[in-house]
């Protein structure tokens, strides 16, 4: 009998690293690296990640071959063919330039050499096939078209391919400086917001206002085929030769200076967000159209930055003819290249027998490390805190249920991580979304965020129908859908005076729904549907807080504050839960009570400081 041939996944050195392991199809582990480091995004080799994968092997076992999740000997050629073409201008570039030359030429293929004991285990997958890879294999389809979009691998920001039992075949790219993910990250900067991070925020945003920039961007900025081919104009952009994304005619053609961070969000920013929305949803709807084409597929798999962008994915099913079934990669920026590239290797070009299933292999994205209730004590016990063990399950979820019921807000931490930049329940933070302070007091005093920002509703997934429109399958919070009008109330647009409200966060105050706290302005709710006993703990706990209220949801949010990743360990959860107004931590098999703590800890509330996100 041939033993079983175990390949690590490494994505690394420009944002978001991960490490993924797999055995054959079969995903065993993944995980950021910026989970165990705490710095948001880290793009430094994934030793911790590493680490953790190699210790789910069984014992006795090794990697067979590391999988890196580009090329970079072709990314260095871009790198240095761009720098080269565009001078003078270009020498901006240079000594950010300088230092990744010397990272991807020296340092990486060392690290990788080490990491497989031999040079000849390692193999290179050009990007956007790794992204491709981790979109196809685990999913519930025989066959598909795939639809990858993000800012940029070596060459390619957006590739179409078709995916069958034989693998992938390429049938189409764009390549880079054109690309929908970075035309999207130079509207995210022009509005104020962070590049790479805070591209979620403009689609946050976009709800707020009307497209009427969209026919300028399309006539001066952008040109779009039917067929989803595009062209950006250059003369608007500076990601090609300098630092930022924008160029000086990027202000002058909407006239108006860059937004500062913490400058005032006016009408004309929601506008734009809603603008640039629009125009990325009409190229990714017409991407998508030519992606089944090509590929004679009713079956869509997408992946890639832009993947995130749920507005768009939701078009997607509702105004895209032929299309059967759609299925998004989870972690679809860069951390899931490291699984696709180990999903491709260990294919090893051979065809592999794909029965159509319902269920994809992604073990609901929970892939990452988990502790034991000894570990989780330990780490109790060594903050100080009180707390008590309750060891019967059913009596557990009632017990959250109950406090959750009461208004107080829970931090979740049970099971394995989250894969991808959601949280799913295993790293939650859990609200009544009834409430009507719920959205601001989550946003102020646990996340420290802008008020304006909305949470997502998890939803028990019999229950979706009856309160949101379609699409409401949407296990990984990556679709969005619209509250029922029967839940909805009318969102008022000026206060008492009769003056009107200005500003994201008055008009989001101003929502009345059922569901405040989850519901945009737009009544549309970023959902997640759980079924109880599969998947998350959170699940049961719904079900337990439906059985005492008749309410079917609850506010989920990643167990964080602003500018900092997702907690991973039992550590990160009593942080974050001693800087916070998080009323109950609910950890393994603990409840702990903030009204139980000593003095000091809520002495110690809102005392530390994280950096803007």
């Amino acid at each position: 009998m041939t033993a079983p041939r175990y390949t690590l996944g490494i994505s690394s050195h420009f944002h978001d690293s991960a490490a993924a392991l797999v055995q054959g199809t079969r995903i065993l582990a993944a995980a950021q690296e910026e989970r165990f480091t705490r710095q948001k995004a880290d793009w430094h080799f994934p030793m911790n990640a590493i680490s953790y994968c190699l210790s789910q092997l069984p014992e006795g076992a090794a990697i067979d071959r590391v999988a890196y999740y580009e090329d970079p000997g072709l990314k260095l050629r871009r790198i240095l063919q761009n720098a080269q073409t565009r001078l003078p201008t270009g020498a901006r570039l240079w000594p950010r330039m300088v230092e990744t030359l010397r990272s991807l030429a020296d340092e990486l293929p060392l690290q990788l050499s080490k990491i497989a004991g031999d040079p000849d285990r390692v193999v290179f997958v050009p990007h956007h096939r790794s992204h491709a890879a981790s979109a196809f294999y685990p999913a519930p389809f025989a066959e598909a078209a795939v639809l990858v979009l993000d800012g940029v691998g070596e060459y390619s920001t957006t590739s179409l391919w078709s995916g069958t039992a034989a693998g992938l075949r390429a049938e189409a790219e764009i390549s880079f400086p054109h690309s929908l993910g970075l035309f999207y990250s130079a509207f995210t900067q022009y509005c104020g917001f962070k590049v790479n991070s805070g591209e979620y925020k403009l689609m946050g945003l976009a709800p707020f206002g009307e497209p009427e920039f969209r026919e300028r961007i399309l006539d001066e900025m952008i040109a779009l085929q039917p067929d989803g081919g595009f062209a950006l104009n250059m003369d608007y952009f500076d990601f090609d030769r300098g630092l930022s994304t924008t160029s000086p005619l990027f202000e002058m053609l909407f006239g108006q200076p860059q937004r500062k961070e913490s400058g005032t969000l006016t009408q004309f920013h929601m506008n734009l967000a809603a603008s640039a929305q629009a125009v990325l949803e009409d190229a990714v709807l017409a991407l998508a159209r030519t992606a089944l084409d090509r590929a004679q597929s009713r079956n869509l798999c997408l992946a890639g930055g832009v993947a995130l962008n749920c507005v768009a994915n939701s078009r997607l099913i509702r105004d895209l003819p032929g299309l059967g079934n759609l299925w998004i990669q989870p972690a679809s920026g860069d951390a899931g290249g490291a699984l696709g590239a180990a999903l491709e290797v260990a294919r090893d070009g051979a065809a592999t027998d794909r029965p159509s299933t319902t269920k994809d292999t992604m073990s609901g994205g929970f892939l990452g490390p988990q502790f034991t209730d000894a570990d989780i004590c330990a780490a109790l016990d060594a903050a100080g805190l009180v707390y008590e063990e309750v060891s019967d399950p059913a009596c557990y979820a009632d017990t959250v249920a109950a406090a959750l019921a009461e208004g107080q807000v829970v931090g979740h931490f049970h099971g394995r991580m989250e894969f991808g930049p959601r949280a799913l329940g295993n790293r939650s933070i859990l609200a009544d979304p009834r409430g009507k302070d719920t959205l601001s007091r989550v946003n102020k005093s646990i996340k420290f965020r802008e008020d304006w920002r909305p949470f997502a509703p998890m939803v028990l997934a019999d229950q979706a129908p009856a309160y949101f429109e379609e699409p409401t399958d949407s296990p990984y919070m990556l679709l969005v859908a619209q509250l029922r009008p029967e839940f909805c109330g009318t969102t008022t647009v000026s206060d008492a005076r009769g003056r009107g409200l200005h500003g994201p966060m008055q008009l989001q105050n101003a929502v009345v729904s059922d569901f405040a706290a989850v519901t945009h302005v737009d009544f549309s709710a970023r959902l997640q549907t759980v079924t109880p006993g599969t998947g998350t703990r959170a699940g049961t706990i719904l079900a337990a807080f439906h059985a005492m209220t008749g309410c079917p949801m609850l506010l989920n949010t990643s167990f964080n504050v602003r500018g900092e990743p997702i907690i991973c360990s039992p550590k990160d959860a009593i942080d974050c839960f001693l800087n916070t107004h998080i009323d109950l931590l609910a950890i393994g098999g603990m409840i702990v009570r903030k009204s139980s703590q000593p003095d000091w800890v809520h002495e110690k509330i809102g005392r530390m400081r994280f950096a803007a996100d």
